[in-house]
């Protein structure tokens, strides 16, 4: 496939410019071009399709499955269009200022460019199904709908979208100046207008059905259709206005409880009837009528119960299959249209389920049939052009072609994959077949000839890289997991997957061959790079691996043939040091053969065992290649260069870094690659620009370039050259194209090198592809579940074999290998360790015992019994650091928390210049808080003495102005003291609306509540209003203040009360716990402030400073205790006088006298005097206890007084408190009727600002709809003379018309009447109405009868014409010079008619246009008429609302009720007098009471009546049942037990002598039955006798039976043996009576069992009778 002729130059670009780069990109062509997209597929014959593809647009031969390209020069391809009528495709590219390219089938050729003003992209593209007619929408910034004549290259119109992105758009195939235009969520139809030579697009959006498939009409916010206006909450206004907002955002505004989410359109198609079915993702079919511009909703027809039954199996089974495949199972009742396409016979869609249904459509309803099943979803339809099949588009890239005709399946037309291109590659020889594979794990075969589709073979894992070995036809796969699956392609039609390695778990990279086809090289990440056997017939085994300090970036392999090595270089990350370092190592043909030598345990080849080199370049690179004479080209990654280096051992030993011999500029941008020919003789660079270069590598000029993909497309990630060096394979990072380069120009000894190259490098693999193909073909297919991918994966051995390990790898054996092999090597050493560590272990635990039973002094710290001092030491770093994270993060969060209380403190404490705290009553729980004030600002001043000064104004001009109308001043000033006085008193507080005044307001410098009509007196109001509460709190808390001091200062009085009351329970010596209130935490709240020592639980750290610091203030402080205490004076005091210098009354108590000493002594020995001194000691012990008693008693009244006086004043505080809350009660009342005013005044201020938005609103659209007045007036005027314009043509035309039949009656006058009559019939006569030939097929739905292009039906119509010129119609008797003047005076009557046709349809479609213009203009007076009338109404309510106040008056309670929360509509009510009131209250009560005791009375009436009328019911009853009775006793039959129980006079008695009776029998009974039951237990055990007597005689004859037949068959034998017939007829007749005296014993055995069982039978029987009668 060669580039379109004429094509330009790449968009970036090569190294060379002008002749030399034109010469450089004519050296390369494209051979072919595969991939697929899946973007659009569209028709452009019968026979082709087309689909763009990265760069390019691919035409797919369906019957050959041929595939031509033509590339986007300037880029990537972006939206697409094509068009099989025309046989036209339309694409644009992705640049600035984009352009769209429209090219001809099949010559490929550029018919011409469209340039609009569109700045980054176009989106979408549509073609017209008639006419050279294209529109286009673009994206950001423009937005813009535009229509084309692309074969004129005219814009006709345009329009903008603002912010819609579209995603399809079409046109009316019947009608082109009807388009279909459908973004994510809404569908626009828009109309193409013509008017004399101008065309115009009016948009018309639809109204979709919500998520719910519901159509919900149209309510327009900005113009309600209803009202409901309110009295008191003002007018009516829409949420804009609401809202705030004003022009066109007013006009869209939706709230968002009002907004409603609408279907998701998915696909669409037109019908013959202009009519649209459309798919959503919530499985809706809408239908769409385009004239109308309504939506309805179809609805699926109930199928027969037999089809629904059917139905349900196949989902049954459609949902088994997908659990099966892993996939979640899709709902087939919920169908989501993702496809869509019209034909004659009805609608074909198809979703994400994989089916191809068929609608049957019939008013709105339809019928499902389902036609195919693909298992894969659909994501497009599209119809043939003669309609005969369709194609079936899958996400997968598979695409299928259906015969509606036949109904048969659906046949696979093409099997490729929608992702992206990985890499791709050619298989030995390298002439005849290439093959890729993408991202998804697919292998594809290709023919190199012409790149054909062979076959594809789908691997299930994400493949990371591939290549072909050229020692036989295998190909590797490298896949994300890190396996490696190595596939059979001896047969290009059927690849298959032969072994799979599992390497490591990293993912695989890249992977490389050499030329010779020995090794292969696996590149991995973390720099590892694996080494395998690349021949089938060693199972491609695992050689062993390389790790690499830093990660690889590339890898280039030389095969030295001669030498018998391979030489891999590889290209290390170096990134910190900005330098590139390259390490080179050796390959022998011995490390296949011996591998142990070369490799250690671990499979990692040792330092020995290869060569390995190593070169520092000073610059940084990102893909590097080496010649066999050492010169490296590397891609430099800080600019666009190839940089070149010189290597060698020399230069080594003396050179640290190499630097640059030469770099060659590229003028390419990204990140770039480099690849090498095979004979080293060319070098490829390519990068994220997509433009390919090559370069000889002995001169570095520029041998060819081709710009085969594009930057969008993420550029190039990879390229490989062919063998033979005839072809290159590039493809790129996202496009999924795969493009095949072939030489064009080349010098022939390039190409002789090249292929003498080729031909040598065959010879060398032609020794072992043979046998190597051979081993490859023997292989048997690997199988393997993707599915189980996850789970247990296949691994190999040492030799690459798999097993079935789970999860372990060919790294992970050698290394569980490895330490097998060790554990089992230094099992003995282990175990010897082990021994001695417990050995050492049980030490060291005897040595701390020990060390725990020695002194303080002598003992050591555990760390110091620590064997491991570094472990010690890294476990304590390791916890420190823990310490320091955990402590930085708690002092993050209490620095936090420190934060959010500082916050809080300050917003709730500190700037409160009134703090919030309560008072709480002694005896009750109750507590009345204060109001908490913030501290008034300068600012809030400010304000608050503007509104006053402007109030002051105001009241002085208002007595300026009563002074101007000449009233009497003395009046005045009397009603101005009336006024005064009555605001003193505080009469009329019903007016003022609140009680205010009496609780600390000023309500005098408060506006009259009727007088509140500008903005500004509500606003100072409003002000004024606040600074009243704010007075009324400052009052309130004043008085709170003096209730909290005086609550202080009874707590005080009660402490000392206390005191005293403590210093008597001392003296009584009684102790009673004393209540002594305290101040709680609401009532001195800067406690909370405050933490307390006694509120930590946990204990205090302490410092070791601050230890000693405590220890020490003790100390001191019981030094000076000690001290205080250590007094001689007081101890000499106490000792002698109790410690005081008087004897006081309180000491009584503590008096005792000393008893004589005499009392030791019996009373006998006692003297008189001892006596009477004893008796002295009696009486004085007497006194003083009587004294003592007293004064306790006094104690104890003392004590009561006291606790009286304590509850007295508590409790009078108590009050306090009662009347303090009832006080803030009345002071939240008053606040609350202050607030209420406030909120009054702000919802009318706010009512007010609604208005005038409203007002600026409908002024802007007023405005806005002016202005487009102007413009359809315009339009009217412009179609009116376009109308007017084409009339005279149109007459003209007519007059002509006119003018030529004349002329053909004159011209031919002198013919006879019979000729000339029939010349008149001939000149009338038409041929048929002529088709184009794309048209002539009935099956397309969109035929119309006639062409729509005025040139083209003419050329039709002449082409028709020359049959009826032709001279058989001639009449006879006219000569030929006659006919051919008839002939052409119809042509050109013929002409003139198809003139006039033209202008008729042109005229029409003016009328119609200016139709429309005045129909829009009538509208829009309407509206603008609506709009006039809406702005006066409101002008109407805002001065309503500014006259009509809203007044506050204060009532007294319970003269009010409602019946409900709502307050009521006063807009009627009348004020009137309280006494009237009640009057009438009075007499509606006494008449109420009279009502109550005449319904009383009734009622009572009324139920007598009901009592009466049941007893009379009931009465009738019970006669009913007497009768009853007395019938059922007449017919009542009369048994002998009955009549015996009515004449016997004892029945009672006579009944007990009959049961009497009955037990004497039974009790006989029973005794009878058990003497029956013995006796045949008795004839039972003589039978079990006999019958065991009877066994034991037939178990003899048994015996004796069995020896006779032995000697019966001996002498059988004997008799047979002797051959003799004389036989004893004796002994047979003995014998013949032996024989029937057994038969008769064995029928009487048979009888007797019969008669036992029956005995037992009738025994049992016996048994349960007889319980029952007992």
């Amino acid at each position: 496939m060669a580039a379109e002729p004429g094509a330009e130059g790449p968009g970036s670009g090569g190294a060379g410019t002008g002749g030399a780069a034109r010469a450089a990109e004519a050296a390369l062509e494209v051979s072919w071009v595969q991939g697929f997209s899946n973007k659009n597929l569209a028709f452009v014959n019968n026979q082709t399709v087309c689909y763009p593809c990265g760069s390019y647009i691919l035409f797919l031969d369906i019957k050959s499955k041929k595939t031509r390209a033509v590339q986007c020069q300037t880029g990537q391809v972006g939206a697409f269009a094509a068009n099989a009528n025309s046989q036209v495709v339309a694409f644009s590219d992705r640049k600035l200022n984009p352009l769209i390219h429209i090219y001809t089938f099949p010559e490929l050729s550029k018919l011409t460019e469209l340039k609009g003003d569109v700045q980054l992209d176009y989106t979408l593209l549509a073609l017209s199904f008639t006419g050279p007619y294209l529109a286009s929408y673009s994206s950001i910034p423009e937005f813009v709908l535009s229509v084309w004549n692309w074969q004129e290259k005219i814009l006709l119109c345009s329009e903008s979208q603002p912010g819609l992105t579209g995603i399809s758009l079409s046109f009316n195939p019947m009608n082109w100046q009807q388009l279909c235009f459908v973004a994510e969520s809404s569908v626009s139809i828009w109309r193409v207008e013509r008017s004399k030579d101008g065309y115009h697009l009016t948009g018309h959006p639809l109204e979709l059905p919500d998520d719910q498939g519901v159509m919900s009409p149209h309510e327009d916010l900005f113009f309600p259709p209803s009202r409901n206006d309110d009295p008191y909450y003002g007018p009516d206004l829409p949420i804009s206005a609401i809202a705030g907002l004003e022009g066109d955002e007013a006009e869209t505004f939706v709230p968002r409880n009002c907004i409603k989410t609408s279907v998701h359109p998915t696909a669409h198609c037109w019908t013959a009837a202009s009519e649209i079915y459309m798919g959503c993702k919530e499985g809706y079919v809408l239908v769409i009528d385009a004239e109308q511009y309504s939506v309805s909703v179809l609805q699926e027809k109930a199928p027969p119960e037999f089809m629904q039954k059917i139905a349900d199996v196949v989902s049954h089974i459609r949902k088994e299959g997908q659990k099966k495949k892993g996939g979640k199972p899709s709902d087939l009742q919920k169908r989501v249209l993702l496809a869509m396409a019209f034909c004659n016979e009805g609608l074909y869609a198809a979703g994400c389920e994989g089916f191809l249904n068929f609608y049957h459509i019939k008013d709105l309803q339809y019928e499902v049939k389902i036609c195919a099943d693909i298992s894969q979803p659909i994501s497009s339809l599209i119809f043939s052009p003669d309609y005969s099949s369709l194609l079936l588009v899958t996400d997968q890239g598979t695409v299928y072609s259906y015969r509606p005709v036949h109904s048969g399946e659906a046949v696979k037309l093409l099997d490729t994959s929608s992702s992206c291109f990985l890499a791709a590659d050619f298989l030995t020889p390298g002439h005849n077949y290439c093959v890729s594979v993408t991202i998804a794990g697919e292998v594809q075969v290709w023919s190199l000839e012409d790149g054909t589709f062979l076959s594809k073979l789908s691997l299930g894992i994400e493949a990371t890289s591939m290549a072909c070995c050229p020692s036989s036809n295998s190909v590797a796969v490298g896949t994300q997991i890190g396996q490696i699956c190595f596939l059979d392609v001896t047969k290009a039609e059927a690849p298959r997957v032969v072994h799979r390695i599992f390497l490591s778990k990293l993912p695989v990279l890249s992977l490389h061959y050499d030329q010779s086809g020995q090794f292969l090289i696996a590149r991995a990440t973390e720099g590892h790079i694996f080494i395998l056997d690349a021949r089938p017939s060693k199972l491609f085994q695992v050689l062993g691996y390389i790790v690499l300090e830093d990660e690889v970036l590339h890898v280039s392999i030389i095969s030295d043939f001669e030498n018998d090595l391979v030489e891999v270089m590889v290209l290390l990350n170096e990134a910190e040091l900005q330098q590139a370092k390259l390490k080179i190592f050796y390959l022998s043909s011995a490390i296949r053969t011996d591998t142990d030598q070369y490799v250690n345990e671990q499979g990692m080849f040792k330092g020995t065992g290869l060569k390995r080199e190593q070169y520092d370049l000073d610059c940084p690179l990102s893909s590097a290649v080496r010649l066999k004479n050492n010169t490296v080209y590397g891609y430099s990654t800080r600019a666009p260069f190839i940089c070149q280096y010189c290597l060698s051992e020399e230069n080594l030993q003396y050179r640290s870094v190499f630097s640059t011999l030469k770099k060659i500029p590229t003028k390419q941008f990204g990140s770039g690659l480099l690849c090498l020919s095979p004979n080293s003789q060319w070098l490829a660079a390519a990068a994220k620009n997509g433009v390919l270069l090559i370069y000889n590598t002995s001169t570095l000029d520029i041998l060819a370039q081709k710009h085969c993909h594009s930057y969008q497309g993420g550029g190039i990630r990879s390229m490989v050259f062919s063998l033979d060096g005839n072809f290159i394979l590039v493809n790129s990072e996202n496009d999924c194209a795969l493009v095949c380069l072939k030489w064009k120009e080349i010098k022939e000894t390039e190409v002789e090198e090249a292929a003498l190259y080729w031909q040598s490098l065959l010879d060398i693999l032609n020794k072992s592809t043979s046998d190597e193909n051979s081993v490859l073909k023997s292989m048997a297919e690997w199988k393997f579940d993707p599915e189980s991918t996850s789970k247990s994966i296949p691994v190999t051995e040492e030799d690459g074999n798999v097993t079935n390990a789970d999860d372990m790898t060919w790294l992970g054996q050698k290394m569980k290998k490895v330490m097998r092999e060790e554990t089992r090597r230094f099992a003995n050493q282990k175990k010897e360790l082990q021994m001695g560590i417990k050995k050492l272990r049980k030490t060291i635990q005897k040595m701390m015992h020990e060390n725990e039973q020695v002194p303080d002094i002598e003992k050591l710290e555990l760390r110091e019994f620590n064997l491991d001092l570094e472990d010690q030491e890294r476990a304590q770093a390791e916890a420190e650091e823990d310490v320091a994270r955990a402590r930085k993060e708690i002092e993050m969060e209490t620095l936090s928390y420190c934060y959010l209380q500082d916050l809080i403190k300050y917003e709730c404490w500190d700037v409160m210049c009134v703090k919030e705290r309560s008072v709480k009553c002694f005896h009750v729980d109750f507590q009345v808080s204060n109001y908490p004030l913030k501290e008034r600002s300068k600012e809030e001043l400010e304000t608050l003495e503007k509104a006053l000064q402007s109030k002051r104004t105001e009241t002085a001009a208002l007595k300026a102005q009563k002074k101007n109308l000449e009233v009497d001043s003395e009046t005045l000033s009397e009603e101005e003291e009336e006024k005064e006085e009555v605001a003193a008193d505080g009469a009329p507080h019903c007016l003022s609306g609140s009680l205010s005044s009496q609780y600390g307001g000023n309500t005098s410098i408060l506006y009259h509540q009727c007088d509140l009509h500008t903005k500004e007196q509500k606003l100072n109001q409003t002000i004024l209003l606040k600074d009243i509460i704010y007075k009324v709190k400052t009052a309130f808390n004043e008085e709170f203040d003096l209730v909290v001091q005086k609550k202080e200062e009874e707590i005080a009085r009660v402490k000392e009360r206390n005191l005293k009351i403590q210093e008597i329970l001392e003296q009584l010596e009684v102790q009673v716990e004393l209540w002594e209130p305290v101040l709680t935490d609401d009532e001195m709240p800067e406690r909370a402030l405050t933490v307390q020592d006694s509120e930590i639980k946990a204990e205090k750290y302490l410092t070791p400073e601050e230890k000693a610091e405590a220890e020490m203030l003790a100390k001191l402080e019981g030094e000076r205790r000690h001290a205080a205490t250590d007094d001689e004076r007081l101890r000499a005091l106490d000792d002698m006088m109790g410690g005081v210098l008087e004897i006081r009354r309180e000491d009584i108590l503590k008096l005792d006298i000393p008893p004589p000493s005499f009392l030791s002594r019996p009373e006998d020995l006692w003297t008189e005097e001892e006596k009477k001194i004893f008796d002295e000691y009696e009486k004085n012990v007497k006194e003083l206890n009587e004294g003592k008693e007293e004064y306790r008693q006094f104690l104890r009244n003392e004590w009561n007084k006291i606790e009286v006086s304590i509850k007295e004043t508590t409790q009078n505080f108590d009050e306090i408190v009662r009347k303090l809350s009832e006080k803030k009660l009345k002071t939240d009342m008053v606040i609350y009727q202050e607030e209420l005013k406030i909120l009054n005044l702000i919802y009318t201020l706010l009512l007010d600002e609604e208005l005038d938005c409203r007002e600026a609103g409908l002024h802007k659209f007023l405005t806005k709809k002016k202005k487009e007045k102007v413009k359809g007036a315009r339009k009217i005027l412009a179609a009116k003379y376009g109308v007017e314009a084409s009339m005279g043509p149109y007459k003209d035309a007519l007059h002509e018309g006119q003018n030529l039949e004349l002329g053909f009656i004159k011209q031919f006058a002198d013919l006879s009447g019979n000729l000339l009559e029939e010349l008149l019939q001939l000149y009338k006569q038409r041929p048929e109405t002529p088709r184009k030939e794309t048209l002539l097929d009935t099956a397309n739905p969109y035929v119309k009868e006639s062409a729509e292009d005025y040139q083209d039906a003419l050329s039709l119509l002449m082409k028709a014409m020359d049959e009826l010129d032709s001279p058989e119609h001639m009449p006879s008797g006219l000569n030929q010079s006659m006919w051919k003047r008839f002939c052409l005076a119809r042509r050109n009557k013929i002409k003139n008619e198809e003139l006039v046709k033209g202008k008729i349809l042109a005229l029409g479609e003016m009328k119609a246009c200016h139709q429309r213009r005045v129909e829009e203009n009538e509208q829009m007076k309407s509206e603008l008429e609506n709009t006039f009338q809406e702005l006066t109404r409101l002008k109407e309510e805002k001065m309503k609302l500014q006259q009509n106040v809203i007044v506050q008056f204060l009532l007294k309670q319970g003269q009010v009720e409602l019946g409900s929360t709502r307050i009521p509509d006063y807009s009627d009510a009348v004020l009137i007098d309280r006494r009237v009131v009640e009057e009438l209250n009075c007499s509606l009560a006494a008449q109420g009471e009279k009502k109550i005791t005449a319904m009383v009375e009734y009622k009572d009436f009324s139920k007598g009546i009901i009592q009466l009328e049941w007893e009379h019911k009931k009465m009738k009853m019970q006669i009913q049942d007497l009768k009853e009775k007395a019938r059922d006793i007449v017919i009542l039959p009369i048994s002998k037990n009955c009549q015996l129980f009515l004449t016997m006079q004892n029945y009672d008695t006579h009944m007990s002598q009959h049961l009497a009776g009955m037990e004497q029998s039974l009790g006989v009974m029973d005794k009878l039955h058990k003497k029956n039951v013995k006796n045949h237990q008795k004839k039972v055990r003589e039978l079990k006798k006999c019958i065991h007597l009877k066994e034991q005689a037939n178990y003899e004859l048994s015996l004796q039976l069995k020896e006779m037949l032995v000697s019966v068959s001996e002498r059988m034998h004997i008799f047979k043996a002797a051959d003799t017939r004389d036989i004893s007829e004796e002994n047979t007749r003995q014998r013949y009576q032996e024989i029937l005296k057994q038969k008769y014993l064995r029928d009487l055995i048979r009888e007797q069992e019969k008669q036992l069982t029956i005995l037992q039978l009738e025994t049992e029987a016996w048994k349960p009778g007889t319980h029952q009668v007992v």
